[in-house]
């Protein structure tokens, strides 16, 4: 595995970006660019990451919904997803994340019908469209889990790849997201293992955070630093350890370099009791 996460320095050339993230101590790294980034500057970036032993773990999709009931809006964001995928190719990001979306407002929120055929047939014929459009050669396209909206379970994340039928079509794992309730809380730990069990095959990259369940009432659950909550983060560990040697572990969601290395340092503790290189 490799470990990775921001950078807040400020560079104006792919070399020092590059060291940036060595000198946070990366070894997985966010893609700086954006889509209208040119093809030499995705191969100077490609290079001074491969030379500084940087795996590109991904390009964002985000605030693009592939669900959205409005069809001009929903052509556009599979046109910018697309966008992005093609820019992860270029740039050699292992795969392109985006979520589902939703049928309704806000673009990652709840609604209705986000479960209904409809909308996992809508989803289907978006995904294709995506991947279809960038025509991949080396990256994938991969949706992280959320509990009101396709896929939610690792089973259902299968049915998906089945009926997408792409191979340039992954999964991008964020186990946190479907810890939704106290039940899920309380047996994250068979959670975790059968999602990388069921999923690993699949798996481009993970991101690793924390969840906490607060003491209100009705039922509040939230992210938080590694370390800080609930999660059991050796067997996430353990069982990403499976998977292939590159594979990122990608933390995110931290408000400072200050919360992100305190995060790093008690995963690396975490994965010194286990035995395993991080």
């Amino acid at each position: 595995m490799r470990l990775g996460g921001p950078i807040y320095e400020t560079f104006d050339k792919p070399e020092q970006w590059a060291q940036a993230n060595q000198k946070a101590g990366w070894r997985a790294v966010y893609c700086p660019l954006k889509p209208e980034a040119d093809e030499a500057t995705c191969r100077a970036y490609a290079a001074a990451a491969e030379q500084a032993g940087l795996v590109i773990a991904e390009v964002g999709a985000w605030r693009n919904n592939t669900l959205s009931p409005d069809e001009t809006q929903r052509k556009q964001a599979i046109e910018n997803c697309a966008a992005h995928l093609a820019l992860a190719d270029r740039v050699g990001a292992r795969c392109c994340v985006n979520i589902a979306g939703s049928r309704g407002e806000p673009w990652n929120g709840w609604h209705m019908d986000n479960f209904s055929r409809e909308t996992f047939n809508l989803l289907v014929e978006s995904l294709r469209a995506i991947i279809d459009t960038a025509a991949p050669a080396r990256a994938a396209y991969g949706l992280e889990m959320k509990p009101w909206v396709f896929p939610d379970s690792a089973e259902q994340y299968l049915d998906l790849i089945d009926a997408v039928d792409r191979k340039a079509f992954c999964v991008h794992l964020d186990p946190v997201n479907i810890i939704s309730s106290p039940r899920r809380l309380y047996d994250n730990s068979r959670i975790v293992r059968h999602l990388l069990r069921t999923l690993g095959p699949h798996i481009r990259s993970i991101h690793v955070k924390d969840v906490t369940m607060s003491q209100k009432q009705l039922v509040h659950i939230d992210e938080c630093r590694p370390g800080t909550g609930h999660l059991d983060l050796a067997m996430l560990l353990r069982e990403a350890d499976r998977l292939p040697a590159d594979t990122p572990l990608m933390m995110e969601h931290l408000p400072n370099a200050e919360e992100y290395a305190l995060a790093a340092e008690h995963l690396r503790g975490v994965a010194q009791q286990e035995g395993i290189a991080l």
